[in-house]
């Protein structure tokens, strides 16, 4: 179980490396919509898109549906809670990193400057 889920992070995140892939995500939050819709604002092939989208759709970003020759594309976010709980456990570990730096150079700059 704990190898599918590191699967699906790691699925994730290399979906939402590429750009044009975060763009079609955000295009996708707005509402569903058609392939060439969602292909507008792209200077690519729907065939380049298309590929983009399986990569989506491989990570369980994307849900497509189709009737007869349109095909929908809709977001499902339901993956992306892993990424976030793995980020937010990173930056616990980083704020308390953070706080005892602080400490460390207040304790520094006091016990350089006793008078302050």
């Amino acid at each position: 179980m704990v190898n599918n889920q590191n699967d699906q992070l790691d699925a994730v995140f290399h979906a939402l490396a590429d750009p044009t892939r975060r763009a079609m995500v955000a295009r996708l939050a707005q509402s569903p919509c058609g392939i060439s819709e969602l292909a507008a604002p792209f200077e690519m092939t729907l065939a380049a898109v298309s590929k983009h989208i399986k990569v989506l759709e491989g990570a369980g970003l994307v849900v497509r549906s189709v009737q007869g020759r349109n095909h929908t594309c809709a977001l499902d976010t339901r993956p992306l809670h892993g990424g976030i709980e793995w980020l937010r456990h990173y930056e616990q570990f980083w704020n308390q990193r953070l706080d005892a730096l602080t400490a460390a150079l207040v304790a520094d700059d006091q016990a350089k400057n006793p008078t302050e």
